[in-house]
């Protein structure tokens, strides 16, 4: 508008300055002019609204209506908070808020039932669709399509907080598929027909009747629909099973049998029916390298293939996985174990076996009935280790020889051989060489019979690799610990009396731990590079070592017992003067000698010369010990009772006088026993035995000399103290003034 102004007045002032007032006439000019275009631009405007009526009028219609609508808003919001006008407190809106919330959560919860419902009425529908379909695979394709959403629909893994009706659609879904699970596995009962004597199979593509009474579908459809519900492997066990029992195992543990294969009539596809015949043949086939087998069982599962698999891989993995397992045990078990060779030198001739063998397991991968990786080559991985199985197979004849030896062996025969051999030069196989003492020892022949056993184990060791020789080393080991493990059991009681087959036994433990630690010595060296530190036997020597000093030790504490009884029987050997003490005490030197001459007898013939003169000092020592201690506790003894001591005595020595000649080392005859030397061998071994004969000559000497005695230190070099001489002296002479001067002599000069 001012730029207008400004137009007109340049117009009328044209050559004047602008900066110039006006005048009136101007001004009145300058008012026409601006009435006369205000007229120009009404009139236009007038014009303009007439021709655009209708749009002017929508555009204001709109515009009130947008005038309006806030006006409205406001007057609902105003009547929404007009209960609170009254109030500060907003509880009231608070509870409203509550139930709006409340009432569209239940909204929403009506709809999510309404979609279960449509969901489980649709369910249930497909479900009496499935149950009533005359053809299984369309049950079967129906029964997969619910899978998923009957089975955790959500993957949850639980099922506690799902609706009760998905439980029970999911209990008629399960009855559905065992239902089908169970008609479709006798349907392929009925097409594979097994021969109720064996060795033959009828396969119909479809089934000849249904015991059921029902029409049955073909063999085709019924794996179809077992494969489609996932029962497979259900509905071909119990063919599988047969399979097995009836075609595979007579075709594999039969030499001579052939297999024969017929298709007996082909009109149409329902109404083929193949055979396959296991039958015996005149002809005796060796099983060899195994190649006539095993072409043998490619054409049964050649023939399951074609005819009950109908060339389907799905299927055939399957029948493998149910049957190949057993089928490789049964082969492993009446061919490879069989095959394996007794002896080393034949092992190249396995080769043979390994290669038909690897032939075999690649033609049934062709076939893919066992998996392409090998994880299933069971076969190829026995005879792959071929050395093991040799191994083993001989470990075990060890051990089985072993226990043959030790417990049929009968261990009451060498007492008489023992004595062959004593009366004879000839000292036989049972008398042998300790390997680290210079003496020999008398064994029994299981021992002897052992030892050659794992010696000829460890020399096979010393030829073999080292896979081979580790088995044999463990089958020495093992073979020496069931010598621990039986004898002992199975001898237990006459390890527990005193008998010549303890020592024995004592001789054989004693033996089998020198031998044990020359093993190492004789066979190291030749053992394989990788077996040489693996493999010790001398762990097993204290063992075998321990175990002979303790069937020792017991044979000496009870003959020790048996003395010590004898012994109590003279009763102190009192009161000898009358005539039933003196036969109680006799008949208890007789028993005490009878019971050393025993032992003697016994252990001089069969322990080593070393072991028996120290095991006959245990004993001897306490023998001698207890009588001198007895006879030297009698407070008084009548001159009568001192003789008849003393002739206990000498009988005592008179009747030992073979056993101590066999203690001492002693070359010369018989006679030499008598001689000083010799009794001082044995007073060194057995220091109570020289009391004992000293105790002998005391009997029979005068006060005076065994005073003498004494004071010469001859008594106290004998083992006797100044008490027990005292009390002797009391005990055998009278009251005197001699004896008090004789006694107190002895108690001022103590040893």
């Amino acid at each position: 508008m001012a730029d207008d102004v400004r137009e007109l007045l340049l117009s009328i002032t044209a050559d004047a300055d602008p900066s110039t007032p006006l005048s009136a006439p101007d001004l009145h000019l300058l008012i026409d002019r601006l009435r006369l275009r205000s007229d120009r631009l009404h009139a236009s405007a007038l014009s303009f609204a007439s021709s655009n009526r209708e749009p002017l009028a929508s555009a204001l219609l709109r515009a009130a209506g947008s005038a309006a609508s806030p006006a409205s808003l406001e007057a609902a919001l105003e009547s929404a908070l007009s209960p609170l006008s009254s109030s500060l407190d907003l509880s009231d809106l608070r509870s409203l808020s509550d139930r709006l919330l409340a009432a569209r959560r239940k909204l929403r919860e009506r709809q999510e039932h309404l979609a279960a419902a449509s969901s489980v009425a649709s369910l249930s529908a497909r479900l009496r669709a499935a149950r009533a379909s005359a053809n299984p695979l369309d049950a079967a394709i129906a029964a997969a399509e619910l899978k998923p959403l009957l089975v955790d629909p959500q993957g949850s893994g639980s099922e506690g907080d799902e609706p009760v009706v998905f439980g029970l659609l999911r209990g008629e879904w399960e009855q559905l598929v065992d239902e089908l699970q169970v008609g479709l596995a006798k349907n392929v009962e009925e097409c594979v027909e097994f021969a109720p004597e064996g060795g033959k199979v009828v396969v119909s593509a479809g089934p000849r009747g249904s015991s059921s009474g029902t029409r049955g579908v073909e063999l085709r459809v019924a794996l179809q629909a077992l494969e489609i519900i996932d029962s497979l492997d259900y509905g071909m066990a119990k063919v599988a099973d047969l399979m097995i029992k009836q075609i595979l195992i007579p075709a594999i543990s039969n030499i001579s049998v052939t297999v024969s294969v017929s298709v007996l009539e082909k009109s149409g596809s329902t109404s083929s029916v193949s055979v396959l015949i296991i039958a015996p043949s005149e002809e005796l086939q060796g099983y060899k390298d195994g190649s006539e087998l095993y072409s043998r069982i490619i054409e049964v599962i050649k023939f399951v293939r074609k005819f009950i698999c109908m060339e389907n891989i799905t299927w055939m993995q399957s029948f493998a996985k149910l049957t190949w397992s057993r089928i490789s045990d049964l082969l492993i078990t009446h061919f490879l174990s069989k095959a394996v060779p007794n002896e080393a030198s034949k092992l190249i001739e396995f080769q043979d076996v390994v290669r038909s063998t690897s032939e075999f397991e690649n033609t049934l991968r062709s076939m893919m009935f066992i998996s392409p990786d090998r994880k299933d080559g069971k076969l190829t991985h026995f005879v792959n280790d071929v050395e093991i199985h040799f191994a083993v197979r001989k470990r075990n004849e060890i051990l089985v020889k072993a226990r043959d030896i030790l417990v049929q062996y009968d261990y009451e025969n060498p007492l008489v051989m023992c004595l062959l051999l004593q009366a004879s030069d000839d000292q036989g196989d049972s008398v042998v060489d300790l390997l680290f003492q210079p003496e020999k020892c008398f064994i029994s022949k299981s021992a002897l019979q052992l030892m050659k056993l794992v010696h000829g184990a460890l020399k096979d060791a010393c030829l073999s690799s080292t896979r081979v020789a580790k088995e044999f080393c463990y089958a020495a080991r093992d073979a020496l610990l069931l010598y621990k493990a039986i004898v002992p059991v199975q001898l237990e009681k006459q390890l527990n009396s005193v008998s010549q087959v303890a020592a024995i036994i004592h001789n054989d433990f004693y033996h089998l731990s020198q031998e044990i630690l020359g093993l190492a010595f004789e066979y190291r060296a030749d053992f394989p590079s990788g077996l040489q530190k693996l493999v010790v036997f001398v762990d097993l020597a204290p063992i075998f070592s321990q175990m002979a000093d303790g069937v020792l030790r017991r044979q000496i504490q009870l003959t020790t017992a048996n003395l010590s009884e004898a012994i109590d029987g003279a009763d102190g050997f009192q009161n000898t003067h009358q005539s039933q003490h003196y036969e109680s005490a006799r008949f208890s030197i007789e028993q005490v000698v009878f019971i050393l001459e025993k032992i003697h007898i016994m252990w001089e013939l069969i322990l080593p010369r070393s072991i028996y003169r120290r095991s006959m000092f245990h004993v001897l020592g306490p023998v001698f010990s207890r009588i001198t201690k007895n006879m030297l506790l009698i407070d008084d003894m009548a001159a009568e009772e001192t003789l008849q001591l003393q002739g206990l005595t000498h009988l005592a020595l008179e009747n030992l006088s073979s056993l101590f000649l066999s203690l001492v080392e002693n070359d010369d005859d018989d006679d030499k026993f008598l001689d000083h030397h010799t009794w001082v061998q044995l007073d060194e071994s057995v220091p109570s035995l020289k009391k004992f004969r000293k105790l002998a000559e005391l009997l029979d000497m005068s006060l005076k000399s065994i005073t003498a005695a004494w004071e010469s230190g001859e008594l106290v070099n004998c083992g006797f103290t100044s008490s027990e001489v005292r009390n002797f002296i009391k005990a055998i002479f009278a009251d005197s003034p001699l004896r008090k001067e004789c006694l107190g002599w002895i108690a001022m000069n103590p040893a």
